[in-house]
């Protein structure tokens, strides 16, 4: 048992760390996709996004609001999303060796439930980070005196739950468990799958180790972001709208529940809204899932002598 925790420990650590390499190159498009999917957007698209918030905010303060909040988020969200797959996947891959099968004999559905269950539990823990994060990044698109004006991301969550209550920090929680369940039973579960059906084809050198295994890991991984892209984008919107939004002191917000703002979005702004975002979101899960994935696999590599999907 104690073995056990301790290697599901190590695969957790391993996964923040990865995660806040990813989250360091990935950032930027993070606040775009916030600021384009919130309330009172203007920008006409994405490369008018990016060019907005460099003229206005520049770099530090606005390609890169809320980095903090990113971290942490890695420490409480990435951590278990990858760590905790990598584990139950190598138990799984263990009990077929144990029962004399092949190791990769495992299901797709298996391992997307598996991405299911790591993201649904990493994203509720997580909750508190990715409020942070969305509220950060999207603070310097609001009028000035509806800015929130967080000192980083410990004065975020303090401030909320002092200000809104400790409850308000699950603000959207529902919709946040529900994109990243989707979002990461496509992403663990489809890149396991596809590199498992493209190690042996031939394409990618003996077994998928052509230049280290990274090339088939990058393709795998761009396909499954893809597909996790299009089905999580509408929770994302959601998501991103609900814990922007402002709860006044009486407890009444602009909406009432994960239904309502999906319904409001769709019906005051059209159902191709719930895409809003798509290609800053696309941008950016790609690399951060292709960097945070080959550096967990490599890291594993060289800690426990065993590759991490």
């Amino acid at each position: 048992m104690t073995a056990a925790a301790g290697a599901l420990l190590i695969k957790m650590v391993i996964a923040a760390f990865s995660g806040m390499g990813a989250a360091t190159v990935c950032h930027p498009l993070d606040v775009v996709r916030v600021q384009m999917q919130t309330e009172g957007s203007t920008y006409s698209g994405f490369a008018d996004a990016c060019k907005g918030i460099y003229q206005k905010d520049g770099i530090k303060d606005g390609l890169y609001a809320g980095i903090s909040a990113a971290y942490l988020r890695q420490w409480l969200y990435g951590s278990c999303r990858i760590g905790i797959y990598a584990y139950l996947l190598e138990n799984a891959q263990n009990a077929n060796i144990e029962a004399g099968l092949d190791k990769n004999a495992i299901s797709l559905p298996s391992k997307m439930l598996m991405g299911l269950t790591s993201g649904g539990i990493g994203s509720f823990v997580g909750t508190p980070s990715e409020l942070a994060l969305v509220r950060m990044g999207n603070d310097k698109k609001l009028p000035l005196d509806q800015r929130r004006n967080y000192k980083g991301v410990g004065d975020a969550i303090s401030t909320i739950a002092k200000d809104e209550g400790f409850p308000a920090l699950f603000t959207g929680a529902p919709a946040t468990v529900l994109r990243a369940c989707l979002l990461s039973a496509c992403a663990m579960g489809i890149t396991s799958e596809i590199k498992m059906r493209l190690s042996g084809s031939g394409f990618f050198g003996e077994d998928g180790k052509l230049y280290g295994g990274v090339p088939l890991l990058f393709v795998a991984t761009i396909i499954s972001s893809f597909a996790a892209n299009t089905v999580a984008n509408p929770f994302d919107v959601v998501k991103s709208r609900m814990q922007n939004m402002a709860i006044a002191k009486d407890g009444s917000s602009q909406y009432n529940s994960m239904l309502d703002c999906f319904l409001q979005t769709v019906g005051n702004e059209g159902v191709l809204k719930l895409w809003s975002g798509f290609v800053p979101a696309f941008l950016k899960l790609a690399p951060y899932t292709v960097i945070s994935l080959i550096l967990t696999d490599k890291i594993t590599k060289i800690v426990t002598g065993k590759e991490a999907l």
